[in-house]
């Protein structure tokens, strides 16, 4: 149920759930909600529909450590789902993509490594394209394979991309079947302008975007790279950052994080979904850490670097990252509070690598698609924010790792109490 609107404003204290398959508690939040001209803004203050933190609880698992080869997953680079709960894996090793059921039996194995039709170099994201297709971006070549729907039927389609940003844009299908890809362009060495390539049915390019930029510059140091005769910039660890995705209908979804504010674009006119939160704090411990880091990488490219930009922040930004269930559902992966871990694999002779981390556990905000918020999900231990997760209503799917590093696909339903 939406929140309710009288004369542009109103609290609300009791919003039901939207899903009482969840398990919510049916004591809402309390909302603001207030049009400013084209711009509805849902605030929320406190509380939330499911009113407690929900926990995922898996329901199938597919990958093995032996047994078939279908089964044994070298490094996952993206997942994507059907309608019918089909799912499919790129494997970045192999260079294949693999089907199974929505019982996790094999279906089919498309692709394989090579230049050829249908074949792939590299990997980038996979989407499933109406009508049964399957599309996995070879990013480096600047190409889509598109497979299907008859056995063994291939296609290429291109698009043009100038730069590449790492980690890869997902690729992103809407509601109309059109296909949009990252095609990041490059018109100075060293500075990325991003842009989203569309991509019709027949693979023809009709349109490209641009995500809302603003005036918004994050916190940034300089460095100087001999490659590009010129210094780079590089955002301070820990500040504020511009995020974007894309939702079913095609629409961006951005925020910065300097607040926890989020614009959901629409035909209509932009939802803001803002929220009231409290900062994490950042310790000295990690501060320091992340200076040091820092230094030392930007040292591999000159030498003589020294810290020139805005210090290290005391308190963690409300969110750092966006993603559009296919649902219309925002999930929005806040900060955490990190822990110090000591680097089992640390190698004192390799520049790059840490004798301790940082790591900050993995925990998200569920908004529906009218920015009701429903409430947090904390993943299990061993669930990866990459490649990235795929999320429909109640149900998730993800890749695990075990302590081993044996990557699995798992679905999971979201559970409230218990």
């Amino acid at each position: 149920m939406p929140p309710r609107t009288l004369t542009g404003l109103i609290i609300s204290t009791s919003l039901a759930a939207c899903d009482a398959g969840a398990g919510a508690s049916g004591a809402g939040p309390d909302v603001v909600v207030e049009t400013r001209g084209d711009t509805t803004v849902v605030r929320t203050l406190s509380g939330s529909v499911w009113g407690a933190a929900a926990r995922l609880v898996p329901q199938l698992s597919i990958g093995e450590v032996e047994g078939p080869e279908e089964l044994l997953f070298g490094a996952i680079g993206s997942i994507a789902v059907d309608d019918d709960g089909r799912v499919y894996v790129l494997d970045r090793q192999a260079l294949n993509v693999r089907g199974f059921d929505a019982d996790g039996a094999h279906i089919e194995t498309l692709g394989g490594p090579g230049e050829g039709p249908g074949e792939l170099s590299t990997t980038g994201s996979l989407a499933v394209l109406p009508g049964g297709r399957v599309a996995a971006q070879d990013p480096l070549n600047m190409r889509i394979q598109v497979y299907g729907p008859e056995p063994n039927e291939t296609e290429a389609w291109s698009y043009d991309a100038g730069a590449f940003v790492l980690p890869f844009k997902p690729l992103f299908v809407d509601r109309l079947g059109r296909i949009l890809v990252a095609a990041p362009q490059s018109p100075v060495p060293g500075d990325v302008v991003e842009q989203v390539a569309v991509l019709g049915a027949d693979g023809v390019q009709q349109d490209t975007l641009v995500p809302p930029r603003g005036d918004f510059e994050p916190p940034a140091v300089e460095v100087y790279v001999p490659m590009f005769e010129r210094s780079v910039t590089s955002p301070v660890p820990l500040t504020a950052r511009r995020h974007w995705t894309l939702n079913p209908d095609g629409h961006f979804v951005t925020g910065v994080s300097t607040d926890y504010r989020i614009d959901v674009e629409g035909d209509a006119g932009v939802l803001r979904i803002e929220r009231v939160y409290e900062p994490v704090a950042v310790s000295e411990a990690e501060r320091s850490y992340y200076r040091e880091d820092t230094t030392r990488s930007m040292r591999l490219t000159q030498p003589d670097w020294s810290w020139n930009g805005p210090p290290i922040p005391e308190t963690k930004p409300p969110f750092r990252g966006l993603i559009a269930g296919r649902d219309g559902r925002i999930w929005v992966r806040v900060w955490t509070d990190a822990y110090r871990l000591e680097n089992e694999d640390y190698d004192p002779d390799n520049p790059r690598s840490d004798p301790v981390t940082w790591p900050s556990p993995l925990r998200y905000d569920v908004f529906e698609p009218d920015g009701t918020y429903l409430g947090a999900v904390v993943p299990p231990e061993g669930f990866a924010d990459y490649p990235q997760p795929v999320f429909d209503g109640d149900n998730v799917w993800a890749v695990t790792r075990d302590a081993l590093g044996v990557e699995r696909v798992v679905r999971f339903r979201i559970e409230v109490g218990g």
